[in-house]
């Protein structure tokens, strides 16, 4: 059975280049010019591995990459950029990509690095469900249980969960946080990280149980799996 591989990509000219270079190598290649069409493609199939620009028109790279892997897709991501800074790349790396190409590129690195990723051992098991003692989430259906009770998350709660899920009994400072749920440089002193953990712990933590997200003095919050 063929590879399939999703290119977006806003330059034409470089989505031509991947294109052709990908179907030489007998991959069945869809494409996007844009990041709402990128998010859509990515999401609604079977895929071998996603190449994405950095920055594209109506949905950046960044946002497509967190609102993919959001969705509990784990297939491997490959980020193109025309910036080379190190924070750049660190930040496409913490959204979710698995690897990072700076333009411009050669065809024959970018084939094997796609290759590399796409060698690497998937554990079926780590994409669908993530725990911590009695919290269960189910990626593939959305859904969250602790002690078998269900419990009611927005869409951003049900991803800060994900995120502390992912890390458990690691301090996750709020820098983190921002960078990782929010992607934006908010004022280091902004009340909205405070507001959206102290929403989620009333949902997670009923009478009688031991409280999930700790507050960690001068440095952030960790989630912890025994009281």
């Amino acid at each position: 059975m063929s590879r399939r591989i999703l290119v977006v990509e806003d330059d034409l000219e470089t989505l031509d280049f991947i294109t052709k270079g990908f179907e030489a190598q007998g991959y069945v290649v869809e494409t996007a010019t844009n990041g709402r069409d990128g998010l859509y493609l990515a999401t609604n199939g079977a895929l071998d591995a996603l190449v994405l620009d950095r920055m594209l028109p109506e949905l950046d790279g960044l946002s497509l990459v967190q609102s993919v892997r959001a969705a509990g897709i784990n297939t491997p991501i490959l980020m193109l950029t025309a910036m080379s800074a190190v924070d750049e790349r660190v930040r496409g790396l913490r959204a979710g990509a698995d690897d990072y190409l700076v333009k411009p590129f050669s065809f024959q690195e970018l084939d094997a690095r796609i290759e590399a990723l796409m060698r690497r051992p998937q554990d079926q098991s780590d994409n669908r469900m993530l725990s911590c003692a009695d919290l269960v989430m189910d990626l593939e259906r959305r859904s969250v249980t602790r002690a078998g009770r269900a419990l009611v998350l927005t869409p951003r709660e049900f991803q800060i969960l994900e995120y502390f899920l992912r890390r458990v009994n690691r301090v996750i400072t709020r820098t983190m946080l921002l960078e990782g749920i929010w992607d934006y440089s908010f004022d280091p002193h902004t009340n909205i990280i405070d507001v959206h953990i102290s929403k989620l712990r009333r949902e997670l933590d009923a009478p009688g149980e031991f409280q999930m997200i700790k507050t960690v003095r001068s440095a952030g919050y960790i989630m912890s799996d025994a009281d």
